[in-house]
């Protein structure tokens, strides 16, 4: 059974920056999924790819993050004081930061959350995939 999807995640500038031991754990839990559904049904495996539809990619939390701050430094801004302007330009910067390197303050803590990369989505997506017999005829030609 695989447990390091690193072969299928390269290139991933988050997992690049974030520490092994959060790739690992990610990795494992990842596995821990594939093995349960793997005696499931389609109909359970189906269920769970569309939650793996639906799930919040670590980039995603990011921007909704960064729109948030910015709205309240915003209001803060216009209300209390010009002071708090510098949300909007701290979240300004951290959504740039993240654009460009993969990586902003936020992400370790994030990562610490269990929040996934877009790639480490579809691996378990596409192990389930697998599961199912998507790509048997693929196979098979």
């Amino acid at each position: 059974m695989i447990t390091d999807f690193g072969e299928f995640v390269r290139g991933d500038r988050v997992r690049a920056r974030t520490s092994p031991e959060i790739n690992e754990a990610i990795d494992r839990e990842i596995a821990a999924t594939v093995r349960f559904y793997a005696s499931k049904t389609h109909y359970e495996i189906s269920k769970r790819i569309g939650e793996l539809d639906n799930e919040w990619d670590i980039g995603r939390f990011i921007e909704f993050r960064a729109g948030v701050v910015s709205m309240i430094g915003v209001m803060l801004g216009l209300k209390k004081s010009k002071k708090w302007f510098i949300l909007p330009l701290i979240a300004a910067t951290f959504l740039l930061q993240y654009a460009i390197l993969g990586w902003c303050p936020p992400v370790p803590v994030l990562r610490r959350f269990g929040i996934r990369t877009k790639q480490e989505i579809n691996v378990e997506k596409y192990a389930l995939k697998a599961l199912r017999g998507d790509f048997d005829r693929v196979a098979s030609q």
